[in-house]
Order: structure tokens, then C-alpha cells, then sequence
């Protein structure tokens, strides 16, 4: 299996675990500030894991 292939799974993964973060919001407060600061980390991580897999399948 190419290590590119690999790369975009995982950042397929992170980009689920991202949107799932965002997702669960709590109905009276709204969205906290660490679960957006997480949300925007795993985001970021998900698209540079995919930006490598492409490149490296390139």
C-alpha cells in the first residue's frame, strides 16, 4: 500500500473527527471555545495530511 494512500485516509479521518467536533454544540451555550480551537486544529491536520498524500501519490 503507497504511504500517500495512508496519508489521505488518515486526513479523511481527521476531517470526520473535525465536522463531529463542530457538530456537537450544546443547545443553550452554543460551541465553547476549546471545542473551536480543537475543531480548527484537527482541521488543519486534516488538510495537511491530504495535501501530503496528494503530493506524495504525485
Amino acid at each position: 500500500m503507497d504511504f500517500g494512500l495512508i496519508l489521505l485516509v488518515l486526513g479523511g479521518f481527521l476531517l470526520g473527527g473535525a465536522w463531529s467536533i463542530w457538530r456537537s454544540d450544546d443547545d443553550s451555550k452554543g460551541r465553547t471555545g476549546p471545542q473551536v480551537a480543537f475543531a480548527v486544529v484537527l482541521l488543519i491536520s486534516a488538510l495537511l495530511a491530504s495535501a501530503s498524500g496528494i503530493l506524495r501519490l504525485v
